[in-house]
């Protein structure tokens, strides 16, 4: 009876202390702004993309959330609005968050977050650590000051993982805590900096080691001239919302400024 006693004491004390930690946590969370989505932009900056290639990403996310059918996208959630943060990442030793956490609620947030970009030089980096990236943005979306419906990594690069941990384990972490990562590999037949080939088959790689969660895709872009095309299909399909278990690739649309 005694030890009953003791068995039923060390629960409740358990149980009071759980709650006493956890109703900070829950208050916290209960005071964030909702939105529909929480969105980490990651961009490859590695050693294989030239100043052509990386201008060309800038421009295509430019473009990309100055098209009506994004913003349409955004307003029509049960929310009205994403957040969104913007990183560059390269080895593992380098990720660089270049637009913190921003709420997208209409075309005039949207073009004020890509004119951000315009005032940033791009830049290169040594070695393709995907899984750098992958660490980097869940820290991201951890201290992120929003609550939203979805967590998304939204990943583009022209190359697979070769530098830092493996990108399997860095991707299922992410996916078991409930975080979707969808990818743009960047398909091409430009040599890089350094004159070695381009990678072959990155979309399967992709496919195969980098995607996860439930509903997640890749939009494949044939060379960085459809970069553009590529991020307006990607970030539609990602703001709407993908059903879980529904197709893993989707193909680009023509990209298309708001006028």
């Amino acid at each position: 009876m005694a030890f009953r006693r003791i068995v039923r004491h060390v629960a409740g004390a358990l149980a009071l202390a759980a709650a006493i930690f956890a109703a900070p946590v829950a208050e916290a969370q209960k005071g964030k702004p909702q939105v529909d989505l929480e969105l980490v932009i990651a961009v490859d900056v590695s050693g294989s993309i030239d100043p052509v290639e990386a201008q060309l990403q800038r421009d295509g996310y430019y473009a990309a959330f100055t098209n009506s059918k994004v913003i349409n996208a955004i307003i029509t959630g049960p929310n009205r609005r994403i957040a969104m943060t913007y990183m560059e990442w390269a080895g593992a030793h380098y990720q660089r968050t270049l637009i913190d956490w921003t709420i997208i609620d209409g075309a005039d947030a949207a073009r004020q977050f890509v004119a951000k970009l315009a005032d940033i030089p791009p830049t290169t980096q040594r070695w393709t650590s995907i899984s750098g990236a992958i660490d980097y943005a869940m820290r991201l979306l951890r201290e992120s000051p929003f609550e939203g419906t979805r967590r998304v990594i939204d990943v583009s690069g022209d190359g697979t993982n070769n530098n830092g941990r493996s990108v399997v384990l860095a991707r299922d972490e992410a996916v078991a805590q409930g975080i979707v990562i969808n990818g743009l590999p960047i398909v091409n037949e430009r040599p890089t900096n350094w004159g070695g080939m381009p990678e072959r088959n990155l979309d399967k790689y992709y496919e195969d080691h980098v995607i996860g969660g439930p509903g997640s895709f890749i939009v494949v872009a044939d060379g960085f001239e459809k970069f553009a095309d590529a991020i307006l299909s990607k970030l539609i399909q990602e703001i709407a919302g993908t059903p879980a278990g529904g197709p893993t690739r989707y193909a680009a649309m023509p990209a298309v400024e708001l006028k």
